[in-house]
């Protein structure tokens, strides 16, 4: 991961150690809008539940891939608690020995 190209959106950050990372504090759909129609590989999306549900609620989000991973934590914002979300179907769904991808 430390190879790739990475962009980090943020409101607090004002630099970064991390290789071959870009800060970004401006428009969260205009900056995903333009990236998504420039030519190159996927864009995978890691984030807490407040910037999943931005994305999901301007409907920049193509493919969904859930790793639902068992906590003990109790809490936190669920990613479609404040969305109006379209119904979609699954495309695949692959078991493991203890888990499984939708």
């Amino acid at each position: 991961m430390n190879n790739s190209n990475k962009i980090v959106f943020t409101k607090t950050l004002e630099n970064t150690e991390w290789e071959n990372t870009l800060l970004e504090k401006g428009d969260l759909v205009e900056k995903i809008e333009k990236l998504k129609s420039s030519t190159g590989s996927d864009i995978i999306a890691y984030g807490g539940g407040e910037f999943v549900s931005s994305l999901i609620r301007e409907n920049l989000i193509d493919e969904y891939y859930f790793f639902i991973n068992p906590s003990i934590l109790g809490k936190g914002m669920p990613i479609f608690e404040k969305v109006d979300y379209k119904t979609g179907k699954c495309k695949s769904l692959r078991m493991w020995n203890n888990s499984f991808d939708i």
